[in-house]
């Protein structure tokens, strides 16, 4: 089979951040992708994080400097790339008297500051706490550095929409059920893959042909790679599950509180969405099913255990308006505990019957350079591909200086639009706001509000251009509104979802 014969130079399976990345690169180099996900774009662990771009400042004391390094390097440049959807927040770090000491701490936090150049980032600080503090008032002292929030589940959308702008074709709801090598003729020594997928909306198969594979599965990859390859996985994976709960805010402020437990773990207090806590996250070794991780009642108390500790009110489980779980799909190392397992990626490469590439581990603030690290593994195979460009490129909507400026251009044109909801498209679709609205002239041309500020234009603009089938596709991965909506307003988002014609 030559290999001007494929339908794809490259399949990529997995629509997570990892995979999304990867398409977005290789597509950008001039290749023939096809991405296919089985659900909906990150809807599992890369809607399931922390939502944090960072460096990883509790990896220093497990010595994973080179880590700590790249993510701190990844932060900068993924900051750069996304300004809408990710922005610098200060993290404090109270001192209780059995937290670690606070010599240890500001070390830890010089490494941090100077391990890598700094560009959108503040350096770390000793900072005191007084009476009007949200801490238990025997915290008197404390730490201040400086790290990353990003809206995860957008991250992967637009990589998603940078790769299609790049020509990359996306399927969602499209399963790989099948890997088969293609014969190779006495002719040609070209060799590829024959793939069975299936589409769980239209409930049919598609065939195609692609000369490499990529396993981005996440979580899947080593059940996925045997199920379709029929032997071993080639690495043991180690499934930890994070979980988190939101709960009604603990502090007025912009800060987040990074607290120490007597076990050596750290937890976030996180601000998130103007008026909720997002408090994570828990390690616990994962069996279950990969489709449904739930929080654990374990899990619960021990967040809430750790919270009333450090703050002044009393947290309560009836507190709790939401939870989520992920599974961090970790290389395994034996002997060591959830926390300290290495959240650093391998890739696998093998070319024997036909080149496929599994990824093994990473995560979210690692995903660009791990996507270039992938087609550097591939370039072997697809000789006239364009070099690395991502490190500078901008994401989709990104493409504006000051959140200031763009606040002011769309409130200058759409200022009937009303403060609240330009501030939610500015973060979440940064100058795409534009592509939304185009010549509406008032509230009138945004048709139907399904509740919570969320419009019909917003809704046939989600379906047409990323992918969203279903009210939960909106409502929790598109936008955050999920929060906001009542059981009667997510029914009838869905009913109209479902009884709109099919994108074609």
């Amino acid at each position: 089979m030559d290999s001007t014969e494929y339908d794809h130079d490259l399949l990529v399976i997995g629509g997570g951040v990892n995979g999304a990345g990867i398409a977005a690169d290789a597509a950008g180099r001039g290749l023939n992708v096809v991405l296919c996900e089985k659900a909906d774009l990150a809807s599992a662990t890369s809607s399931w994080s922390s939502k944090l771009i960072h460096g990883g400042l509790r990896y220093l004391e497990q010595y994973q400097f080179g880590l700590v390094a790249k993510s701190l390097r990844e932060r900068d440049v993924l900051t750069e790339s996304a300004r809408h959807i990710i922005r610098p927040i200060p993290f404090q770090i109270p001192l209780l008297d059995n937290s670690r000491s606070g010599m240890l701490i500001r070390m830890g936090l010089f490494v941090y500051d100077n391990l890598v150049k700094r560009v959108h980032y503040k350096g770390s600080r000793s900072v005191k706490f007084g009476s009007d503090s949200p801490l238990n008032s025997s915290i008197k002292r404390g730490f201040e550095y400086w790290d990353g929030q990003v809206d995860d589940s957008r991250l992967v959308i637009l990589n998603a929409r940078q790769a299609e702008k790049h020509s990359a074709e996306i399927l969602t709801r499209t399963e790989c059920i099948a890997l088969k090598p293609l014969s190779t003729s006495a002719t040609s020594n070209a060799s590829g893959w024959q793939v069975t997928m299936f589409d769980h909306v239209n409930q049919v198969e598609i065939q195609r042909t692609c000369k490499v594979v990529v396993n981005a599965s996440g979580p899947w990859v080593s059940s996925l790679y045997e199920k379709l390859q029929q032997k071993p996985a080639p690495h043991d994976l180690r499934l930890v599950k994070g979980s988190h709960i939101v709960v009604p805010k603990l502090h007025d402020g912009d800060n987040a509180f990074l607290m120490q437990h007597h076990d050596g773990r750290v937890i976030f207090v996180i601000p998130y969405l103007q008026d909720y806590s997002l408090i994570g996250t828990t390690d616990e070794e994962f069996s279950g099913d990969l489709d449904e991780p739930g929080i654990s009642k374990e899990e619960t108390e021990y967040l809430i255990a750790i919270t009333n500790l450090y703050f002044k009110g009393t947290l309560h489980r009836d507190d709790i308006v939401h939870t989520y779980s992920g599974v961090r799909p970790l290389i395994d190392e034996q002997g060591k505990s959830a926390s300290k397992v290495s959240r650093d990626y391998r890739l696998v490469l093998e070319k024997e019957p036909a080149p496929i590439l599994s990824v093994y581990g990473g995560k979210v603030t690692t995903y660009r350079v791990l996507a270039e690290q992938v087609m550097s593994q591939l370039g072997q195979f697809f000789p006239g591909m364009k070099g690395a460009w991502t490190k500078r490129a901008v994401l989709p909507g990104g493409d504006f200086e000051l959140a200031e400026t763009l606040y002011q251009e769309l409130a200058s044109k759409y200022g009937w639009l009303g403060p609240d909801l330009i501030s939610r498209w500015l973060n979440t679709y940064g100058t795409l706001s534009f592509d939304i609205l185009q010549n509406s002239r008032s509230m009138g041309d945004l048709g139907v509000r399904f509740g919570a500020n969320l419009y019909q234009k917003e809704v046939d603009y989600l379906r047409r251009n990323e992918w969203a089938h279903t009210a939960a596709d909106i409502l929790w991965r598109r936008t955050k509104l999920g929060y906001l909506f009542s059981k009667k307003e997510e029914q009838s988002l869905d009913n109209y979802l479902q009884q709109a014609p099919k994108i074609k």
